[in-house]
Order: C-alpha cells, then structure tokens, then sequence
C-alpha cells in the first residue's frame, strides 16, 4: 500500500510539474509576442511623429538586415535608412500617418518570431498599401526586425 502510494503521489508530482511547466512556456510565449507587438506599436508611433530614426530603431542594427521590397533588394540598416530616407524624407516628399494591421505574430522559439500583417500609409497624395512578412529575433537589447518583406498592392 505504501509503495503504491508512493507511485502515485510521484506520478502526481511529475503530472503537476509538467503542467506547471507548460503553463510557465505558454506564459513566455505571450510575455514575447506581446513584446513583438510592442515593437511595431513603437515603430507607428516613431513614424507617425516624423520620426525614422526611432522607427529605425526596431530593426537589427547590422550590415546583415535584409529588406525586399518593390522587386529590390537592401542588405545592411544603412542601406534600408537610406532608403526610407529618399523614399519619405526627401525634396518633396512626406511620411503621412502609417498603421499596421497584424494578422499573425508567431513566436516561433524563445530567439525567434514572425509577423504577417499588412500596411497602410495615409499620404496627401493618397493611401498606399500592402503586405509585409516580418522575421524578428530577440538580441540582449530587446526583440529586432532582422528581415523584412514588404510589397506593396497595385
């Protein structure tokens, strides 16, 4: 009687611990998608201030960020600055009021996650708009953009 109870009272421990367990990843898991989320509400909020290089910040800081964009490709923060710098700070030009629609944010492990959503940028000269697949990863300073693929409807 003793040796059974005392199964069953470890394999209520183990089954407990395991759930404690699962419980505790699953919490990890919101604590980084929200995160995640955290980054591209402090990328709105950048933009919509006139502000790139705050909205610059939630990328990956490195000659190894990777943007596709408009059949082009950029490697490095520098190139992707430059870029949105010509595009919406040039003579002539504005950077109107962005907002994001997040369709998917998967945390995919606890280095890694991926964001579906789509854009829309409101522009005196109209509204245009698109998709964008995110590919971030967790850095000692916080969750950054490491590739961005972003298209634009017609």
């Amino acid at each position: 009687m003793s040796r059974a109870l005392s199964h069953a009272s470890f394999a209520a421990l183990l089954t407990g611990s395991l759930l404690l367990g699962a419980c505790a990843h699953r919490a990890g898991r919101g604590a980084d998608e929200a995160a995640v989320r955290g980054v591209l509400a402090m990328q709105r909020a950048a933009w919509n201030h006139g502000d790139l290089e705050g909205f610059m910040a939630g990328y990956w800081r490195s000659d190894s960020l990777t943007f596709y964009s408009a059949g082009d490709v950029s490697q490095g923060w520098q190139a992707a600055f430059d870029r949105y710098q010509r595009r919406y700070r040039g003579e002539g030009r504005e950077m109107g009021s962005l907002d994001f629609e997040l369709r998917q944010v998967d945390v995919l492990d606890d280095r890694h996650a991926m964001v579906r959503g789509a854009w829309r940028l409101a522009l005196k000269s109209g509204s245009p708009h698109g998709l964008f697949t995110l590919v971030l990863r967790r850095f000692p300073d916080g969750w950054k953009i490491v590739h961005d693929h972003t298209s634009a409807a017609q």
